[in-house]
């Protein structure tokens, strides 16, 4: 049954928390705390670059060396692509109509987001085993 203010949702469907697709708040949830995952990263990430921009290579590779460095920089990257991708379906989801397109371009979102992710930590362990 409705609600008096004319939703056509359900008393149970607003309980669960459930949308037209059935994936309730799961989504929003992810991208509100890789968002606020991001800040501090972001933070460091910065302030690194700031600190590394007059120093020469073999003491940036020994940086991203360090097991601490090597670990943001991989949440980092992981953070960072993965509010992305929930940033580019909610997009897709939201323009695209056909349903063939949209689930090819999720597909493509999704596997470009891995791809990435993992490209960029195999990058860095390489410079950080072999230096670069």
């Amino acid at each position: 049954m409705a609600s008096a203010k004319g939703s056509l949702r359900s008393e149970l469907g607003r309980v669960r928390g459930l949308g037209s697709a059935k994936e309730g708040v799961h989504h929003w949830w992810a991208q509100r705390v890789s968002a606020i995952a991001l800040i501090p990263l972001s933070l460091w990430f910065v302030a690194c670059i700031v600190f590394l921009i007059d120093v020469d290579r073999a003491t940036a590779v020994q940086w991203l060396g360090s097991p601490v460095t090597l670990g943001l920089m991989s949440l980092f990257l992981i953070a960072l692509i993965y509010h992305a991708v929930l940033g580019l379906q909610v997009v897709v989801e939201d323009y695209i109509h056909g349903k063939a397109a949209k689930l090819i371009l999720l597909l493509i979102i999704q596997f470009a987001g891995f791809g990435l992710a993992a490209t960029g930590i195999i990058a860095m362990l390489l410079i950080t085993l072999y230096g670069g």
